[in-house]
């Protein structure tokens, strides 16, 4: 059930995704603009989880649920009948904004009732049900476009806003029960100072969203890349996306093993150096055409499974330092992760949509990540890593 709630962001993003160039000729506007209404819901998503987070530790975990994803299926049927992008652009910011509201509560939820390993673990099989959104929903998405046009895709989200609704008034418990709320609402916002003053938790924070900027480029990009770029079908657009995802599962399932055998800090201290080496070796590819698409897919491929290490186990952590106000910083530590991705991903379009300008942003992130993690953290430090929980 959890994981149904977290996915609501993802399955709006991804099945969305294959009638980003419909929405253009459509609307008679840029590409630039269309993959605008993808980083409007990424920055509505990062303020809406800012505002929800203190209010679900001040009013419980089910309220602000119910309510943000009823918001969201009235959200997606207004997205459905849209007259222009900017109408369209500033609903989906609403959309993002209201169905943060699953994947925050989703977050304290786990640490409401887990620590440590096994929130990470936990948190990795949540990446596990992220993971296959990507496998069915631009597929779903493709279908549903080519029946009802890219309009229709609205009206499958506000029904599966509807569906996910009932399953959370049905089924989701409260975890937190009413001596351990905040006492007031100024209380609650004011756990965001103590939050910052912790560099550590902010330290952490970031990383999955320079995370979510690596696997955000791609997705706002692609579309154009391989589609445009490289004249990919629809369908064709739609099976590599779907190999894509089988990374991000194979990813989650290894990192949800190893937290067993190895300290989160360890992993993420790993990945990233990784990460770093395969988008820079994605921008070479890039740059000078060696391979051509085949070499582009299978670097695409190793660098979406790494996706799938760093953001659980900084999540994890993270939220360690700060249980006693788990709405908060799974708030923080999501709209970081919303707000980064949307900030960056933008670029790509920007300097020029083509596989040259993904990947560099891709590759930026992801070495920005790496500083963080080297400059901000002691995981690179002598014995820093056997403990950075405490500041």
């Amino acid at each position: 059930m959890l994981g149904v709630m977290t996915a609501l962001p993802a399955v709006t993003t991804d099945i969305y995704l294959p009638s980003l160039p419909d929405v253009a000729d459509d609307l008679g506007t840029s590409a630039a603009a269309a993959q605008m209404t993808m980083s409007a819901m990424l920055v509505g998503g990062a303020v809406g989880q800012l505002v929800i987070g203190p209010l679900s530790d001040r009013f419980g975990r089910r309220k602000p649920v119910l309510v943000g994803v009823t918001l969201h299926v009235i959200t997606s049927l207004l997205c459905a009948f849209a007259p222009a992008i900017g109408p369209l652009i500033a609903l989906r910011a609403l959309q993002g904004f209201f169905n943060a509201s699953a994947s925050v509560v989703a977050m304290a939820v786990i640490r409401d009732r887990f620590v440590g390993p096994d929130a990470s673990r936990l948190l990795s099989r949540l990446m596990l049900v992220i993971g296959v959104a990507p496998l069915f929903a631009p597929s779903i998405g493709g279908l549903i476009a080519g029946e009802f046009g890219w309009r229709g895709v609205f009206v499958g989200l506000a029904l599966y806003g509807a569906a996910l609704w009932v399953v959370v008034l049905l089924r989701l418990p409260e975890t937190l029960p009413r001596e351990r709320r905040l006492a007031s609402t100024r209380g609650a916002w004011r756990g965001y100072g103590v939050l910052l003053r912790d560099r550590h938790f902010v330290a952490l924070s970031v990383l999955p969203g320079l995370g979510q900027a690596v696997l955000m480029s791609y997705v706002v990009g692609s579309p154009f890349v391989l589609r445009e770029g490289f004249g990919l079908s629809a369908n064709q657009f739609a099976l590599v996306f779907a190999v894509n995802g089988v990374g991000l599962v194979a990813g989650a399932q290894i990192n949800a093993s190893l937290v067993r055998k190895f300290a989160p800090i360890q992993i993420i201290r790993t990945a990233l150096p990784v990460s770093c080496f395969l988008t820079a070796a994605l921008v070479v590819l890039a740059a000078t055409g060696a391979g051509g698409l085949p070499a582009i897919l299978v670097m695409l491929f190793l660098i979406m499974s790494m996706c799938s290490f760093t953001p659980p186990n900084a999540s994890a952590i993270a939220l360690s330092r700060h249980g006693e106000r788990a709405g908060t910083a799974a708030a923080f530590i999501g709209s970081l992760q919303a707000g980064v991705a949307g900030v960056v991903s933008p670029l790509v379009g920007a300097l020029g949509e083509d596989a040259l300008a993904m990947s560099t942003v891709m590759a930026g992130a992801a070495a920005a990540a790496l500083l963080v993690l080297a400059l901000a953290t002691p995981a690179y430090r002598r014995g820093g890593w056997t403990q950075p929980v405490h500041a």
